[in-house]
């Protein structure tokens, strides 16, 4: 301890040239540059690529065509792939749940005036019905959608997967889009 003492008093006793000469024996950083590497990682590096289809790659429009659940990117899922999802979340015990909108997004809208307590609306798609506890086969979730489907035929209808032990939505994707 009387050793760390006595430093600091050296150090804060030396002269501004001193200082600067022990500073200037650190390495300066060169950045994250090539150079910095290893021959054999710069080696590696360089034979890392995106293959010939660079040139096919674009960037996605977010104007006016927005992007929601997980396979929104995708083309709309067949009847096929939406069961395989839903037999998938019933195997890791999720509990399927229908929920549509109108908008098809999360709109935060603030309402904080005086004698708010910082209501957010916006927030929460509408259920359709009950979550559907007990469930065990794609097709009743299938049949559910299709309902759901032809009652709101203008809005928005995703299937969400809701663990039931941790009480937290843990996977959802788009069904439907409005016709």
């Amino acid at each position: 301890m009387a050793s760390a003492v006595v430093s600091v008093s050296i150090v804060a006793a030396a002269s501004p040239a001193s200082v600067c000469r022990e500073s200037s024996s650190v390495k300066q950083f060169s950045g994250l540059k090539s150079t910095t590497l290893s021959a054999s990682k710069a080696r590696r590096l360089s034979s890392v690529h995106n293959g010939s289809r660079v040139q096919c790659m674009q960037v996605w429009n977010p104007i006016g065509q927005p992007k929601f659940e997980t396979f929104s990117y995708l083309p709309p899922l067949t009847d096929d792939q939406i069961a395989k999802q839903v037999d998938f979340m019933i195997q890791q015990n999720l509990i399927p749940c229908i929920e549509f909108d109108t908008v098809g997004s999360v709109s935060r809208t603030n309402f904080s005036g005086p004698g708010s307590s910082g209501y957010y609306d916006g927030r929460y798609w509408t259920m359709w019905k009950l979550p559907m506890f007990g469930c065990t086969d794609s097709a009743q979730v299938l049949r559910e959608i299709q309902e759901c489907k032809q009652s709101f035929p203008s809005c928005w209808v995703r299937v969400l997967g809701f663990d039931s032990k941790k009480q937290v939505q843990i996977c959802g994707f788009l069904v439907a889009r409005p016709n």
